[in-house]
């Protein structure tokens, strides 16, 4: 691949999966933002109409964005032996240790309660993705593509 095209952001290896964790975790965290920033516009439209009290919505939602590149790195991977099971397991500890983030933080409206769940659920999630399909490539490489 020429340097030109691997010079755009998330920088990408010759299979289109993600080179660098910082890069994954930028683009899982440009997600987040983008689902939460949508989530309180959503939220305040409904307030404003007088439809419920703002900060009511879910901000678990938020992992949309997140939980789609996440897929498309699933597939980048195809061929690498294990990555299903890598892939349950990752989701796993990303949404049990989510999950009890957010219950930590349950006196909160749902949005903040729901979005500390979904950002420690994304980015635990995509440490142990990105960790573990390096060491599934090193370990039993991969299969023909």
């Amino acid at each position: 691949m020429a340097d030109t095209e691997r010079s755009g952001f998330p920088r990408r290896d010759e299979h289109g999966r993600i080179d660098g964790l910082p890069d994954l975790l930028a683009v899982l965290l440009a997600g987040l933002l983008v689902g939460i920033a949508a989530l309180c516009l959503y939220d305040l439209v409904f307030w404003l109409i007088g439809i419920g009290r703002f900060g009511q919505a879910s901000g678990w939602l938020a992992l949309v964005l997140p939980s789609w590149l996440l897929v498309e790195e699933f597939r980048a991977w195809k061929g690498l032996v294990g990555r299903g099971v890598l892939a349950l397991l990752a989701a796993l500890v990303g949404l049990a240790l989510g999950a009890l983030a957010a219950s930590a933080t349950s006196v909160l409206a749902p949005l903040v309660s729901g979005g500390v769940g979904a950002a420690v659920a994304t980015f635990l999630c995509g440490v142990v993705w990105f960790g573990g399909t390096r060491w599934l490539s090193r370990r039993f490489g991969e299969a023909k593509r």
